[in-house]
């Protein structure tokens, strides 16, 4: 798989896309209410959480592109201050989206052995290892984003 092909993935599974899960992360997050994106379900993440959880890895991993620095950890990917406003949850989306566009950009960039080269460290495996990983790891949230709005809208 080249760099435009993962790029374009990236782009599908947050922004655009229909063809493998009929949806995506910004169609399920974009108009929904900050009140309904922090219910919480059973024991379950909150579709806020949920949203910045993936966002952290899109935001570092971008700035891998800038700075050549992974500043990210897992420990950490699932702490974020509460969302206490519509207009905080906007922003945060206006965030995501900037940050997904800039990291496909990033992305499309790359040249094929650029694609294979150690992300960050050779204990990170390659670029496109880790970009691929992001993608399915995005996948993996998304249906979890669409079954905790289906159960919030069930009760």
């Amino acid at each position: 798989m080249n760099s435009t092909q993962l790029a374009n993935r990236l782009g599908k599974v947050i922004l655009s896309g229909t063809w493998i899960a009929n949806t995506n992360i910004k169609d399920q997050i974009e108009n929904l209410d900050y009140t309904i994106a922090n219910k919480q379900v059973q024991s379950l993440n909150t579709i806020a959480i949920l949203a910045q959880h993936i966002h952290y890895y899109v935001s570092g991993i971008k700035n891998v592109f800038i700075n050549g620095h992974l500043e990210i950890r897992d420990k950490f990917s699932f702490d974020f201050p509460p969302i206490t406003s519509q207009k905080q949850w906007n922003s945060f989306q206006n965030l995501f989206w900037k940050d997904t566009e800039e990291l496909i950009q990033h992305i499309s960039d790359l040249s094929e052995s650029e694609l294979q080269n150690p992300f960050v460290d050779e204990k990170y495996g390659s670029y496109q290892r880790n970009i691929d990983g992001l993608i399915e790891h995005a996948y993996y949230h998304l249906g979890q984003i669409v079954l905790i709005k289906k159960m919030i809208e069930s009760s």
